[in-house]
């Protein structure tokens, strides 16, 4: 085991200097990647020496997400704290499902949720899980909210036409549960925006209302906080009393921005937060540990062991269900995720965890005033988001963004909101500083000098 991690030390060390040399990997087209790198699996293997040299090749192509160049999805960057309690976590090799083999790691998981259930302004009664991914814990609120309204389902099935509600700008993933837990993506209902992409409260109503009308049974709202794209947050008092009048369980995706709890100057931004009966957060993303560290949190603790406890003698022999986290979670074996966010968190405290997420408001907020005061760009996104979208030239922002990928110039994506294309840029990588920004501009602009031709033409 000494010579592989001397190995990874190098391999490392590589990599680091890939990102400071090169922070756009090279791109290998999809047409090429079996002929420019040796990824067969063979009857024999090879020597370390020839291990080294080609994971040393597919480092230097692999897109280098933590590099400051890298604004292309709602996470980046690297935080050692967070790198250092993920790396323990996989020599450690624990399974999160029962105390015996997981020992303090389960406390340090319960210690987690309960901060995060606290921070949202949840009871001491509250619990969590961490799930495997942001997607995952929005199923995980669906399944609580389908079995909350239907008792019978988890023995019986699905027996009546059930509705859920979500604004148009919402996560895909929502649309993708809904066929997965056997309500169909018919029976998602998609609620309109204002022109900040935010949920309409009085159309939500109108929807729940007409769906009753017709002998549906409605029983689920998703929320969002940071929409995938503008970074918009819902009205979630709003949309919470809406909810109560229908009796319907009211879901908060914090997946994106959700970690505004944890800053006093934008917590507003989620007011209402505790009228909810759950609440997700992906902590690889506004506070930057390692992919990935997906929490969801709910005011009912009873309706989280009903919906995904089930009895295993052969696994569940010691200790009580509280300290047995497989009763609550959609998983049985389940990697360490929650260890990396403690380390953060335990090294940094509170404190530290907000400056963190004020941070990457600060950037935005000086892409924002770089674009409004160059008269060539055009900006589509508004204050208090992390998303910041925008066109420079009147140029095809899909043709922009995939030419300086192409040519290892920026990482950074484009999106759409009323039929309007155009940049995302992400500046959720809290390394960064005033002048990564600005360097961010100087490339995209000196980019398109050199080869405006090529891209309004190709």
């Amino acid at each position: 085991m000494q010579n592989e991690i001397a190995l990874f030390n190098e391999l490392c060390d590589q990599l680091f200097k890939a990102e400071s040399n090169q922070p756009v990997a090279q791109l290998i087209p999809t047409t090429e990647i079996y002929n420019q790198l040796d990824l067969s699996l063979n009857a024999d293997g090879i020597i370390d020496e020839e291990l080294k040299n080609t994971l040393a090749q597919i480092i230097k192509s692999t897109p280098k997400t933590a590099s400051k160049s890298f604004f292309n999805q709602l996470f980046g960057g690297r935080n050692g704290k967070a790198t250092l309690g993920d790396l323990l976590a996989v020599m450690l090799n624990n399974s999160m499902y029962t105390y015996k083999v997981a020992g303090p790691q389960v406390g340090i998981e319960k210690q987690i949720l309960k901060n995060i259930c606290a921070l949202a302004g949840y009871s001491e009664t509250s619990d969590g899980t961490l799930a495997p991914g942001g997607s995952m814990s929005n199923m995980m609120a669906l399944i609580m909210a389908r079995d909350a309204k239907n008792v019978s389902i988890r023995t019986h099935g699905l027996t009546s036409k059930m509705t859920l509600y979500t604004s148009s700008e919402s996560h895909y993933s929502i649309s993708k549960n809904a066929a997965l837990i056997g309500i169909g993506r018919n029976h998602v209902r998609a609620v309109n925006t204002n022109k900040k992409g935010e949920m309409l409260a009085d159309h939500l109503n109108k929807l729940i209302e007409n769906d009753i009308s017709k002998g549906f049974q409605p029983f689920f709202v998703n929320a969002t906080a940071g929409t995938t794209v503008l970074g918009a947050f819902d009205d979630i008092e709003a949309i919470s009393k809406v909810c109560k009048k229908h009796n319907l369980w009211l879901h908060v995706d914090g997946a994106y921005c959700g970690s505004v709890i944890f800053s006093d100057t934008y917590k507003h931004l989620v007011k209402g937060l505790k009228l909810s009966d759950s609440f997700s957060v992906n902590a690889h993303k506004m506070l930057g540990t390692p992919l990935s560290c997906s929490i969801i949190v709910t005011q009912h603790r009873a309706q989280l062991h009903h919906s995904f406890s089930n009895e295993a003698d052969y696994l569940y022999q010691t200790d009580g269900d509280e300290f047995n986290l497989g009763k609550t979670s959609l998983q049985c074996g389940r990697r360490n995720d929650a260890l990396k966010l403690w380390t953060l968190w335990k090294s940094i405290g509170t404190k530290g965890l907000e400056k963190i997420v004020d941070k990457q408001f600060e950037m935005a907020q000086i892409a924002r005033d770089y674009i409004k005061n160059h008269k060539d760009y055009t900006l589509y996104s508004f204050e208090d988001s992390i998303s910041v979208c925008f066109n420079y030239k009147a140029i095809s922002a899909s043709k922009l963004c995939t030419a300086l990928y192409e040519n290892s110039e920026l990482m950074v994506g484009f999106g759409k909101f009323n039929n309007q294309e155009f940049v995302r840029m992400v500046t959720i990588n809290n390394l960064l500083e005033k002048e990564d920004i600005l360097t961010f501009f100087e490339t995209l602009e000196s980019f398109v000098a050199k080869n405006i031709s090529k891209i309004t033409t190709s």
